[in-house]
């Protein structure tokens, strides 16, 4: 396994507008949304927005799961979370629809988990590996970038999201966030092959 590093968008850009296949989440109960309606950002309010890339099969992804899970439980009612799988399933098939939707059911996911079958939204994100996380404020620019927190697959760091949560906690406090901040690391995002 390759370990990828976020491209580290610059701050300050403004969240890229979309619309992709939703495969889950969304108002109602858990799975409600799931019927492969597109999602826009068209749709968000101005609240903050965090956009997460992720996957099924990357340990990185799931060794953060449960932590997504709490940081959706704490922070749902202030911020939007969207979620984005954008690995080509040609590839990677358990990436496709139906592996994202068994993992946002097994996690209890609520927010949008949206297919990105083109690979054209990773490429306006510059997103570069699961996980790679990006935090908008509430006018929808970039505020934060980089990593959940210390912890990885294998090592005794503990995964609290305390990285992202200290961004979370300063943007929605009206408090600067600090411009040092760390990418993520991860499995790079799985590019359709060439020609494909």
């Amino acid at each position: 396994m390759v370990l990828t590093p976020s491209t580290m968008l610059p701050l300050g850009t403004a969240l890229p507008a979309f619309t992709l296949e939703q495969i889950w989440g969304g108002q109602g109960p858990v799975g409600s949304g799931d019927s492969g309606e597109p999602w826009s950002t068209n749709t968000l309010t101005a609240q903050p927005v965090l956009v997460l890339f992720l996957c099924a099969h990357c340990p990185f992804v799931k060794h953060i799961e449960p932590e997504l899970s709490r940081l959706e439980r704490d922070y749902g009612s202030q911020i939007q979370i969207v979620a984005i799988s954008s690995n080509s399933t040609l590839t990677h098939p358990q990436d496709g629809p139906e592996g994202l939707r068994e993992q946002a059911q097994r996690n209890g996911w609520r927010f949008p988990y949206l297919f990105d079958a083109s690979q054209a939204v990773a490429k306006a994100f510059h997103a570069a590996c699961t996980p790679d996380l990006y935090l908008f404020d509430g006018a929808h620019h970039l505020a934060y970038r980089g990593q959940l927190d210390d912890s990885r697959p294998g090592n005794a760091e503990p995964l609290d999201g305390r990285t992202l949560r200290a961004a979370l906690d300063a943007l929605l406090a009206g408090q600067p966030i600090s411009a040092e901040q760390q990418p993520s690391i991860g499995c790079n995002i799985k590019w359709h092959p060439e020609g494909a």
